[in-house]
């Protein structure tokens, strides 16, 4: 047996370790970040003071803090992503990870409003600071780790398992919730049952933890060896590629977030679903939508990264309006409008790891991929709840869509520009 024929096995056994060690806990991650979504009507009953005369008040707040936690996520991007330059990418990853669990069970455990009055938010605002922290340096670390495990010709497969373990972390997150709300009667789902996904999502974190433990490392010698970057440095002589990755997210997060966390609400709001449909609807085309990943990164590997950017882009700047405006009190127009839109979404999710880690050199990859990526996701993704609320509240629910497919046409018009780099070799 030749040498060759002796190490393929062992490449193939290694990168599957890197994949399950990255997507088990990314998915563990998400889990914890989206349970807060799936289940914010029932985290504004019991944590918010009801509004006067409107009862959109506390729905409002329990997204304005979904979007607080957004906001640490750049500043996770920056010190984790200086963690992964500094120390490894599996110490970061390692790192986030027990963040997630510990603010997993502190919403879990934070009272009520009835119990503690205004400490009762304030606890669940600390909740979710420490959850975007975390959320912000796992995307930096995990992208990082992914890219540079793969082998040539496969960082498009390997990038699109990004989204696979966060579409796996919001279906086990959405199942549960769905579980929950056809089982338990509605005063146990106020009471505690709401808080059953936060409580399991700590106990998810060991597990994700103990996996990371046993991957290899994918910071090469040279970088090792090297003296460390500055906190800043990745803005500071890189700044061209910073705005780039946010050109590249702006349409991207408002799109993902407004389909894959916020279309329950949305459809719940302004087309009359209940509640059970639009998250049975959710977690069916989640479904579906993990599915498609390893597709559009397997083609992207072949066609190059432009091409699927730009189908996203230009479909969904076409196609947003008509798709939400269709929505009416039905199951399966609902289902429909999200499976179509998740087809579109594939062109960037799939690829999006791929394409920012081809952006920056090793020395500073994760940092400069996680401050610049995180921003702008908290600008845009994070706050599209709350605006899409709020325009329902303010009688101007029509211009929600039209502000995703603005967003969505402004980023086309840097894939257009994109240098392609898809068949480049990986800077280690």
């Amino acid at each position: 047996m030749t040498a060759k024929q002796t190490t393929a096995p062992e490449r193939t056994r290694r990168s599957a370790r890197q994949l399950v060690a990255a997507s088990v806990g990314n998915a563990v991650e998400w889990y914890d970040w989206y349970a807060y979504t799936f289940l914010a009507t029932y985290i504004a009953a019991a944590v918010f003071p009801k509004g006067t005369g409107n009862s959109l008040v506390p729905l409002l707040s329990t997204f304005a803090v979904f979007a607080v936690g957004f906001f640490m996520r750049p500043v996770g991007g920056l010190l984790m992503g200086a963690v992964a330059d500094r120390r490894g990418r599996r110490a970061a990853l390692t790192v986030t990870i027990l963040l997630m669990g510990g603010s997993s069970l502190l919403v879990g455990l934070t009272p009520t409003y009835a119990s503690a009055g205004v400490a009762a938010p304030v606890v669940l605002v600390v909740a979710r600071l420490l959850q975007g922290l975390s959320v912000g340096g796992e995307f930096a670390a995990s992208t990082t780790f992914l890219v540079e495990s793969a082998g040539p010709g496969r960082r498009g497969l390997f990038s699109s398992f990004q989204y696979v373990s966060t579409t796996a972390g919001q279906l086990v997150a959405s199942g549960i919730a769905t579980l929950l709300v056809n089982t338990l009667a509605e005063p146990s789902m106020d009471g505690w049952g709401w808080r059953v996904p936060f409580w399991l999502g700590g106990a998810f974190s060991l597990v994700g933890f103990w996996i990371r433990r046993g991957a290899a490392e994918t910071r090469s010698a040279a970088q090792r060896a090297a003296p460390r970057p500055g906190l800043f440095e990745a803005l500071r002589r890189h700044p061209r590629q910073s705005l780039l990755i946010a050109g590249i997210t702006a349409g991207g997060t408002i799109a993902y977030y407004t389909w894959t966390s916020y279309l329950p609400t949305y459809a719940e709001l302004n087309a009359g679903v209940a509640k059970s449909d639009a998250l049975l609807a959710s977690t069916i085309s989640l479904a579906f939508f993990a599915l498609l990943q390893p597709l559009g990164g397997l083609l992207s590997d072949r066609v190059g990264r432009r091409p699927p950017l730009l189908g996203f882009g230009v479909g969904f700047a076409v196609l947003c309006v008509p798709l939400l405006h269709a929505l009416r009190d039905s199951f399966a127009v609902l289902l429909v409008v999200q499976c179509a839109g998740m087809v579109l979404l594939t062109g960037f999710t799939s690829i999006s790891a791929a394409v920012n880690a081809e952006v920056f050199p090793p020395r500073v990859r994760a940092a400069g991929i996680g401050f610049p990526y995180s921003l702008t996701v908290a600008l845009f993704g994070g706050t599209a709840p709350y605006v899409g609320t709020l325009f329902k509240d303010l009688g101007h629910s029509g211009l929600f869509p039209w502000y995703v497919a603005v967003l969505c046409l402004l980023s086309s018009l840097v894939y257009l520009r994109l240098p392609e780099t898809a068949h480049r070799e990986l800077e280690r």
